[in-house]
């Protein structure tokens, strides 16, 4: 469990196969309602895994838990070493090789940081290569509730480049780093000066933020093919 309501699985395909992903992209996990009816629900790639040297084993992904949710039903009754039905991968919420912006601005909530979490040696081989900056803004509600912070701030630690600012809504953390906010993620943008000339930013997670950071960046003028969006929603 990542979070009080957030639980991390990891799955193999079961042909032995490495899954070809783009960090962004997400698979469908396929099952059937208790009447029979066919439904899927879709989960972004939370694996971590350099992709330029081919692609990697693990399916990772990060579950919300919602109380009774047949998806939460599915997963709750899971033991090791059984299947689930999925297809894959889908989606275009990826960084893109001819981008050549100077920063990137990341912005998400819940589980809408998790392709943030598979987009590290992506960010990291592009800091090195192309001096790019990185500012992951995560909105959560309470420090149990910030999934794979530590993976975050471990990275912005050792990479003078990356700055992990997370925004608490309801609760600071004791002892909080430098770097954490209180409120709202998309009332921290202004700080840190959204440019039209050299930023490009990404979006994800709760609907309400997206389209709240949406019209805060419009308003510092980013061009609107700058600003890429992926909206969560909890299914049932």
């Amino acid at each position: 469990m990542l979070a009080p309501s957030v639980r991390h699985l990891v799955f193999a395909r079961d042909d032995g196969q490495p899954l070809d992903f783009n960090p962004g992209q997400f698979i469908q996990v396929h099952f059937n309602y208790p009447d029979g009816t066919a439904t899927k629900r879709s989960y972004s790639l939370a694996t971590v895994h350099d992709h330029a040297l081919g692609p990697g084993e693990a399916v990772e992904i990060a579950v919300s838990y919602v109380p009774g949710g047949a998806a939460t039903a599915l997963f709750t009754a899971l033991d090791e070493g059984q299947q689930i039905q999925a297809s894959g991968p889908y989606g275009r919420f990826c960084l893109m090789p001819n981008d050549a912006n100077k920063r990137y601005l990341l912005i998400g909530t819940g589980t809408g940081v998790t392709p943030y979490r598979a987009m590290l040696p992506q960010l990291e081989a592009l800091m090195r290569d192309r001096g790019v900056e990185v500012v992951l803004l995560f909105g959560a509600r309470t420090p149990e509730e910030l999934i794979y912070g530590e993976d975050f701030r471990t990275f912005a630690d050792r990479h003078a480049n990356f700055r992990f600012v997370p925004c608490f809504s309801r609760e600071l953390p004791e002892n909080a780093h430098p770097d954490v906010r209180r409120g709202y993620v998309q009332d921290a943008l202004a700080e840190f000066a959204p440019q039209a000339e050299g930023d490009i930013a990404y979006l994800c997670g709760n609907p309400n933020m997206v389209d709240a950071a949406f019209e805060a960046l419009k308003g510092h003028g980013l061009p609107i093919p700058h600003i890429r969006r992926e909206k969560y929603v909890s299914s049932k």
